[in-house]
């Protein structure tokens, strides 16, 4: 018996570091919850395999389930295969084995049942109830937003109206930070309705067994569609199975069989198996147990070995993502003083550098040739629900304004087709989108939508923040740039 076991202390399980590892290695950019804002790097493009908000300020990476619904919703433009084609790599090679080891909401929900309480078994109802997740994968992830790329008005249902990972890991870690003070006047009854939806779920898994993955999950249901098809998941060999049940009763899954669509590969049955007869496998290899194993032989010894082998390498992995994420000379640039902020011009009361861009209507805006007007930018995007409900605020004050230049500028992240959307809304705005990101960064705006900036006559900045802005705000605005 080893040291932590005669303290009564439990050795984490494989499975939990490799949850922990995964967790942080999609969050490596712990310096987004100092700064307040997200990622928008190279790698956010790329999609990591378990459920991790895109809008987390730690996350480097993007959500498959959202992307997939970015990507259906904008179906009617151009074709989502790049989505497609890595959810059906991670669904073909690792299935739910995601859900059960590299997931971070997946963790979040077992600590919670790991809360005292009393535990609700599971039983005919809850096996029902499992259908659900099939059910919202249908409508929310695929009907729904296919049937908003004929409406040119994208619409991720699923992330929207239920997503918990996204109220808990996005909205609230940025509402709570004070950059962000100014967002917390644009919420609403359904941040309110996804609040108490969040709450609701987290108070159930404390009762059942990741009670989120079994019922709501559209992702997992996703993959469980492709169990059968999994290179990695739990086995059973026929030839030494006396079908005792055993597996069934100790898997705390709505499985109907050992490795069926609904079992996330957490290895409780592998060790409970009177016959080990299950294991975990990885096409005809078997793959360690998700408990620790103890033994002292030469096999057990070589095992224990190449793990911390691969044990070394996966910490040399995160140890380099943090690095790359978190410090800033990182990449071969010289070390910016804590209180050293860039010079942009975008502070109240200075100038903003000249700059041009392309507007839809083929003309260009130059910042320069409209001194001796107010000059209005308001930064938005077609897929930020409170951009769209305030460009038509915009629109009448350039009509009551025709001496001041009032230029809206759409996001350079993109989902659908900008200036068929822009048709189609009947808005009589110039338009413009900041493809390369070069003006948003000018203009000293994060990545929070919407946001506006306000120049007087003389170019000299009024007003800079994100946050709706209201019809009374941009009169007021007005009357001090004149």
């Amino acid at each position: 018996m080893d040291k932590m076991k005669k303290n009564g202390l439990r050795r984490p399980s494989t499975r939990r570091l490799v949850q922990l590892y995964a967790a942080l290695l999609y969050n490596a950019n712990l310096k987004g919850f100092v700064e307040g804002d997200i990622y928008q790097g190279g790698t956010k493009a790329l999609c990591v395999p378990g459920l991790n908000c895109y809008s987390c300020p730690a996350a480097v990476g993007a959500c498959p389930l959202g992307a997939l619904q970015n990507a259906i919703a904008a179906s009617a433009k151009r074709p989502a295969f790049y989505v497609i084609g890595i959810l059906l790599l991670f669904g073909m090679s690792l299935g739910r084995t995601i859900c059960g080891w590299l997931c971070p909401f997946g963790l979040i929900q077992e600590l919670l049942h790991r809360l005292p309480g009393p535990k609700l078994k599971k039983g005919k109802i809850t096996r029902r109830l499992s259908w659900l997740k099939y059910a919202l994968l249908a409508v929310l992830v695929v009907v729904l937003p296919l049937w908003s790329a004929f409406r040119s008005l994208p619409l991720p249902a699923f992330c929207k109206y239920i997503c918990p990972a996204g109220t808990l890991e996005g909205a609230a870690a940025l509402l709570l930070h004070p950059a962000n003070a100014a967002l917390r006047g644009m919420l609403g009854g359904l941040f309110l309705n996804k609040l108490i939806l969040l709450a609701l779920i987290l108070l159930a898994c404390v009762f059942l067994y990741r009670a989120f993955c079994r019922f709501l999950c559209p992702l997992g249901a996703l993959y469980g569609l492709m169990t059968r098809l999994a290179l990695v998941g739990i086995k059973l060999d026929r030839a030494r199975c006396t079908d005792c049940g055993t597996c069934l009763r100790v898997c705390p899954m709505d499985i109907r069989r050992v490795g069926d669509r609904e079992c996330i590969a957490c290895g409780k049955c592998v060790s409970r198996c009177p016959e080990q007869a299950i294991s975990l496998r990885a096409g005809r290899i078997r793959l360690p147990d998700a408990q620790n194993a103890a033994g002292g032989s030469q096999s057990e010894k070589s095992a224990r070995k190449r793990s911390l082998i691969a044990w070394g390498l996966a910490l040399a992995v995160l140890a380099g993502a943090l690095i790359c994420y978190n410090v800033p000379f990182a990449a071969g640039a010289e070390p910016v003083p804590a209180t050293a902020a860039p010079e942009t011009g975008s502070e109240p009361g200075k100038s903003l550098p000249d700059f041009s861009i392309q507007t839809l209507g083929g003309q260009v805006f130059r910042l320069s040739e409209h001194r001796g007007q107010p000059v209005v930018l308001n930064l938005w995007a077609t897929w930020c629900a409170p951009c769209v409900k305030e460009l038509p605020a915009f629109e009448a004050f350039a009509a009551a304004h025709p001496d001041a230049a009032v230029l809206a500028i759409h996001s350079g992240l993109i989902t659908e087709d900008v200036p068929t959307w822009v048709e189609a809304s009947g808005l009589g705005l110039a338009f413009a989108v900041d493809e390369n990101g070069e003006t948003t960064a000018l203009l000293g705006a994060g990545s929070m939508l919407p946001h506006t900036v306000v120049l007087d006559r003389e170019g000299k900045v009024l007003y800079n923040a994100p946050g709706s802005v209201t019809a009374e705000l941009l009169e007021a605005l007005y009357r001090q740039a004149s």
